[in-house]
């Protein structure tokens, strides 16, 4: 598949996502999809990420934010499935709150 591919195709499952989120009581606002590479050095900086190969560079990631009765959560166990949902769609999808070395709840990204 072409990179427009696997961005539409990531795109697709963001939306589906979302939708599956809001149908387990979460309310759901938007982050950060696209980031410039100086952007991302601001991001490592500040210690925020820890790599400049980001799939935020290539809009095969994105952040959301999930709220549930009006308080923002970045809990693994609260969001886990909705992670569990996002791993499911796709072998290529990976949800940042199941990674063992810098956990990322809000994360949720797509390999080539």
């Amino acid at each position: 598949m072409s990179l427009v591919d696997e961005q539409a195709a990531f795109l697709v499952h963001a939306a589906n996502l979302i939708q599956h989120a809001v149908s387990l009581g979460f309310v759901v606002t938007g982050g950060e999809l696209y980031r410039t590479p100086e952007q991302q050095a601001l991001h490592v900086k500040a210690g925020r990420s820890r790599t400049m190969q980001s799939k935020h560079l290539s809009r095969l990631a994105i952040d959301l934010n999930f709220f549930r009765d009006g308080q923002l959560t970045y809990d693994k166990a609260t969001l886990q499935p909705v992670g569990d949902y996002w791993e499911a769609l796709d072998p290529k999808n990976s949800w940042g709150g199941n990674w063992s070395r810098f956990p990322d709840t809000p994360h949720f990204e797509r390999t080539l």
